[in-house]
C-alpha cells in the first residue's frame, strides 16, 4: 500500500530518512519473526530513536487511522510481530539504553530494546540479575519480553516476567502517554501492569520498563539426570515439585534433542543414548542447604528410574550443561531448513500421557516432532522440523500444531506459555474461550485502543477480526509454501 505523501513526509521529518524504509527489499526483512510459516510484508518500517519519536509518529498515524505493529528483535514464535501492507512496522530496537540501576531498591528502569541478557551484566557488578531467562534472551529484547509475558528455565522459582515488572510507560494508540504501576509496587487500584504484560502488542506500546532486579544466588547446584523412558523422566518431574522441592529450574529434552545438540557446537556432554533427560538446578544463599535440597533431587531421581545423574557445582560446568539447553533450538536448526517452535501448557501429572500423545500424533502426519521444555510448570515446547518450500509438508506441520494444541486443551491445558497467541494461535482461541469471553477481551482492548490501531488482527478472533485477517491474508499475507 502506498500510504499518503503527507503521511510519509511527517515521519520523515521526525526520524529522519534513513529511519524509514519503504522498498521491498527493505521491508522484507521484517516480513517475518521467528515463526517461518507466517510472512507478511509491512506497508513502511519506522525506527525511531527516542520515547518522542515514538509519540510524534504514532501521533500521525492516529491522526491518518494507520494501523501499525510494534516491534523488537524479532525473535517471537508465533507472528505476533508482523504487520501487513495495509500497517507501519515501529521498530523500537534504537531504543535500548538502560536509564538507571538501582541497587539499594532492587530494580532497574530501560528502553524497549534493551537486549535481555544485557540488564543482568550490567547489574552483576551489584550482585544482581533480572532473573527471566527466555532461551533466546542473548537477542531478544525487553519490550518484546513484556509483550508476550516471556518466561524461560529459571521462571519455575523466581516467576514471568509479569512478576517481576513494576511500572510501565505505555504510548497509546493516539499518541497520549500513560504510566501504569509504580516503582514502588503495586498501585492502588486496578492491576493494570498485570493486563498489559503479555497483551502482545494490543494496547499500545511501552517506552519504559521498570523491572525488579534480584540478588544473585549465593549457592548453586545442577543435576543432569538421564532416562530410560519419557514416561519415567515426566513422573519425576511430578514426584519432584510433590515433595515440596521448588527447584530454580526443571528442563527435560527427548532423545532427539540431545542428539541434535550433542552434534552440533553447542554440544554439552548429555547422554545420547537417554530416552529424555531432565536438568535440575537448586539455588539459594546458603550452601548447606543446596546442597541438602540437591541430595535430595539427587535421590527422587533415582527413585523414579534416572538411569545416570552427573552434578555440576562449579560455574564453568553449569554454563556448559545450560548453554546446551539455551541454544536447543538453534541445535535443531542444523536438522532441516526450517522449525517450528510450538508452545503449550499441561498440568504437570498429565506431561507423560500427553508427551506419548505428541508422538503418535507426529507419526500420524508424519512429522519429526522433538522435545525440549520447562517441565517443572509444564510449559511444552513441541518443535517440528521440515521444509517450508513443501507445500505438502507445510499442510502436514499445520495438522500436526492443531492436533498437538487440541490435545493439550483437552487435559485442561492451554494453547501458549510464553510464546503468544499471534497471529498463528488466534484460530485456536474458540477452543479455549466462548463468545462472551472473547467479547470481553476485545471490550478491554478498546479501554486502550478504541479504534484498534495497534497490532490489529491478532489474539482475539471477533468476527470483526475474523473478516480483517481473512482480507489481510488474501491480499497481502504470504503463508511460506
Amino acid at each position: 500500500m502506498s500510504f499518503p505523501p503527507q503521511v510519509i513526509k511527517a515521519i520523515t521529518t521526525i526520524v529522519g530518512r534513513s529511519r524509514v524504509h519503504l522498498a521491498a527489499s527493505e521491508l522484507d526483512t521484517y516480513a517475518s519473526d521467528g515463526l517461518p510459516t507466517h510472512r507478511s510484508r509491512p506497508g513502511a518500517v519506522v525506527l525511531p530513536g527516542s520515547r518522542d519519536e515514538v509519540v510524534k509518529v504514532v501521533q500521525v498515524l492516529s491522526h491518518h487511522r494507520i494501523p501499525f505493529v510494534a516491534r523488537g528483535a524479532g525473535t517471537g514464535l508465533s507472528g505476533g510481530a508482523l504487520a501487513n501492507r495495509d500497517a507501519v512496522s515501529i521498530v523500537l530496537t534504537r531504543l535500548n539504553r538502560i536509564l538507571e540501576i538501582d541497587p539499594a531498591s532492587r530494580l532497574a528502569v530501560v528502553e524497549p530494546g534493551v537486549v535481555n541478557v544485557r540488564l543482568s551484566e550490567a547489574a552483576a557488578p551489584y550482585g544482581l540479575h533480572y532473573a527471566p531467562d527466555p532461551s533466546s534472551q542473548t537477542a531478544c529484547t525487553l519490550g518484546g519480553n513484556v509483550a508476550e509475558n516471556a518466561g524461560g528455565p529459571h521462571c519455575l522459582k523466581y516467576g514471568v516476567t509479569s512478576n517481576h515488572v513494576l511500572e510501565l510507560e505505555v504510548v497509546l494508540s493516539n499518541g497520549d502517554i500513560v504510566t501504569l504501576g509504580s516503582r514502588g509496587g503495586e498501585a492502588w487500584g486496578y492491576d493494570l501492569v498485570g493486563l498489559f504484560v503479555g497483551s502482545e502488542g494490543m494496547f499500545g506500546i511501552t517506552t519504559r520498563i521498570t523491572v525488579r532486579l534480584t540478588p544473585v544466588p549465593q549457592a548453586v547446584e545442577t543435576l543432569l539426570a538421564g532416562f530410560g523412558t519419557i514416561r519415567s523422566a515426566g513422573e519425576a518431574v511430578s514426584a519432584i515439585i510433590a515433595s515440596g522441592i521448588v527447584p530454580a529450574a526443571l528442563e527435560m529434552m527427548d532423545q532427539a534433542c540431545v542428539a541434535a545438540v550433542e552434534a552440533s557446537i553447542y554440544a554439552a556432554g548429555y547422554p545420547t543414548d537417554a530416552a529424555a533427560v531432565l536438568l535440575a538446578e537448586v539455588d539459594g544463599r546458603d550452601q548447606g542447604s543446596v546442597s541438602a535440597e540437591a541430595r535430595e533431587l539427587e535421590q527422587i531421581l533415582q527413585d523414579h528410574g534416572a538411569r545416570s545423574i552427573r552434578v555440576a557445582t562449579k560455574a564453568d560446568e553449569r554454563a556448559r550443561l545450560w548453554q546446551g539447553r539455551k541454544k536447543a533450538f538453534g541445535a535443531l536448526g542444523r536438522v532441516s531448513p526450517d522449525l517450528v517452535v510450538q508452545d503449550a501448557v499441561v498440568p504437570r501429572s498429565a506431561l507423560p500421557d500427553v508427551l506419548e500423545t505428541i508422538a503418535a500424533i507426529a507419526d500420524e502426519c508424519g512429522v519429526t516432532v522433538t522435545n525440549v521444555f520447562h517441565a517443572g510448570d509444564g510449559n511444552l515446547h513441541p518443535n517440528i522440523n521440515f521444509d517450508a518450500s513443501d507445500p505438502e509438508q507445510v499442510e502436514r506441520v499445520e495438522a500436526a500444531s492443531a492436533a498437538i494444541m487440541k490435545a493439550c486443551i483437552d487435559v485442561g491445558g492451554s494453547i501458549t506459555g510464553e510464546h503468544g497467541v499471534g497471529s498463528d494461535k488466534v484460530r485456536y482461541m474458540t477452543l479455549m474461550f466462548d463468545g462472551d469471553t472473547l467479547a470481553a477481551m476485545r471490550a478491554t482492548r478498546r479501554v486502550f485502543d478504541p479504534l484498534e490501531l495497534a497490532n490489529p488482527g491478532k489474539v482475539v478472533p471477533t468476527h470483526a477480526c475474523r473478516e480483517w485477517w481473512a482480507a489481510s491474508s488474501t491480499r497481502h499475507a504470504e503463508v511460506v509454501a
